[in-house]
């Protein structure tokens, strides 16, 4: 019997905590709508966006030391 692929749990784990992030997530939808008309292209949402997924990081890395230290890393 050949070794099951190894499975990054990463993108499982992230769409886990994206729920979590909602509030940064919609400040970032409600910056977008505010400049999509910006025909400048000097607005920006960089900021927002970089919250959002400085969120869903910090969770995601939380959610890798807890199972790392439960034995699961690498069995889900």
């Amino acid at each position: 019997m050949a070794d099951a692929e190894p499975v990054d749990p990463k993108n499982y784990l992230e769409e886990r905590c994206k729920p979590q992030c909602v509030k940064s997530l919609y400040d970032y939808e409600r910056c977008m709508k505010r400049i999509e008309n910006d025909g400048s292209g000097q607005k920006h949402c960089t900021g927002q966006y970089f919250d959002y997924w400085s969120c869903v990081d910090k969770l995601l890395q939380s959610s890798l030391i807890s199972s790392n230290e439960d034995g699961m890393l690498l069995s889900m």
